[in-house]
């Protein structure tokens, strides 16, 4: 248990407690009386979540802290931050009546996801070694989800996160469409390598 893998735990457990402030916050918006220390809590919390992500990564890096176990719980840790926050600002209204993330692009966001383990489950059990590192588009698609997600906690801009959200919608399903075909790609090149294939 490295300090890069305690941070990413730590990760991990802020994400009850944003949750917990925004049905506060979505109360307190419901009975009229906004407290807004709730929403700056949460916005904080999600802040903190999301700057350990870029903290464990560069001590993993720069002290050889890398692990199998890092490996393994810094994408579930960060997926579970996004999806959660994602979630959470679908279903709650966050300042005024419509201000939150439409549930078309949660949908969308929860389905790329799913596509791309299911992908990922059928590459393994066709025994197709696949390497596990983000494509670029991917890396595109988080950043346009989290400018989605910033505009309707933050409040800095008066335009509706529709907009925000149909950009970041067009990403995750551009991205989407790479991983399939990237796995489509990966899954030709181990048929055509396999004995009695037509590639021998």
């Amino acid at each position: 248990m490295t300090l890069a893998s305690k941070i990413t735990l730590s990760r991990l457990f802020l994400v009850p407690v944003f949750v917990v402030l925004c049905l506060y916050y979505g109360r307190s918006i419901k009975e009229g009386q906004p407290v807004e220390w709730l929403r700056m809590a949460a916005l904080a919390i999600f802040v903190t979540a999301s700057v350990s992500d870029a903290l464990d990564g560069f001590i993993a890096r720069h002290f050889n802290q890398r692990s199998a176990f890092g490996a393994l719980i810094d994408p579930i840790a960060d997926k579970t931050l996004l999806l959660t926050g994602i979630t959470a600002l679908s279903l709650i209204d966050w300042g005024s009546a419509g201000w939150r993330i439409p549930l078309w692009f949660t949908a969308m966001v929860v389905i790329r996801d799913c596509v791309i383990i299911g992908g990922l489950c059928i590459l393994w059990y066709c025994k197709v070694d696949v390497k596990i590192e983000p494509h670029w588009s991917s890396k595109v698609c988080t950043f346009a989800q989290m400018v989605a997600l910033a505009w309707v906690m933050l409040r800095m801009v008066g335009i509706s996160p529709m907009y925000a959200c149909t950009v970041a919608g067009f990403f995750t399903v551009w991205s989407g469409i790479t991983y399939v075909i990237r796995g489509w790609r990966l899954l030709q090149a181990a048929d055509l390598h396999r004995p009695g294939s037509h590639g021998e």
